[in-house]
């Protein structure tokens, strides 16, 4: 398989150094960070091919990590580490969203040949496109076409992008952009929103984004 990179969210110190290490000497790209929220912003950002989510984790734990991702539409697959083995708590994982489940501990071996074969399975899958009037956006890939014609985004353009299609027409207001691109405690003025919005409609005209009065933003299919 070509080189895959992949998300470990992992609290515990030892075991992410130890995941990182062996993952890496598997072939496999990593990226590591030690809390959920911290994790559920970088998976939201995006650009991995699989995750591995211990469970039991300060603040946003797995299951809340699991259900947000697949509530904002996210495909990437979750492969979860947990200590819980019991017939409920594996039914409790797959219903919050989870791919596939090890009961620690579990060797590098067997974590790694989880991954390949989730990342198989997801990439045989058909991509996720989005459709909306001539834009073409592919949820996998991240891929914005416009007539056909392609737009290079910044990373904070797309995850706009995504939001907006996300929400399926419907609208997304302000605080609700903010919160979900930057995060809620980033604290950043609502003309920083603005700017990247601005960007945004340039690129993706003729499809606009339409402002709503009172409501926010949206991009309908027209």
């Amino acid at each position: 398989m070509p080189v895959v990179r992949v998300l470990v969210i992992e609290d515990d110190d030892a075991i992410r150094s130890v995941l990182e290490r062996g993952l890496r000497a598997e072939g496999f790209e990593v990226d590591t960070c030690g809390d959920g929220a911290e994790g559920l912003w970088k998976a939201l950002d995006g650009g991995y091919a699989a995750i591995v989510l211990d469970l039991l984790l300060p603040g946003t734990n797995g299951y809340a990590v699991c259900s947000r991702l697949r509530g904002e539409g996210d495909t990437t697959p979750i492969l979860v580490l947990t200590a819980k083995s019991g017939e409920y708590d594996q039914i409790d994982l797959l219903d919050s969203g989870a791919d596939d489940f090890l009961t620690k501990p579990a060797s590098i071996a067997v974590i790694a040949a989880r991954l390949r074969v989730l990342v198989r399975r997801n990439a045989s899958m058909a991509s996720n496109v989005v459709l909306r009037g001539e834009l073409r956006y592919d949820m996998g890939t991240r891929e914005c076409a416009i007539a056909g014609e392609r737009r290079a985004l910044t990373s904070r353009e797309d995850q706009v992008l995504r939001r907006l299609l996300l929400a399926n027409g419907a609208c997304v207001t302000r605080q609700e952009l903010m919160d979900d691109v930057w995060g809620p405690d980033a604290g950043i003025d609502a003309s920083n929103l603005d700017i990247h919005l601005r960007r945004l409609r340039d690129k993706l005209a003729p499809v606009v984004v339409e402002n709503v009065r009172g409501l926010g933003y949206r991009i309908e299919g027209r």
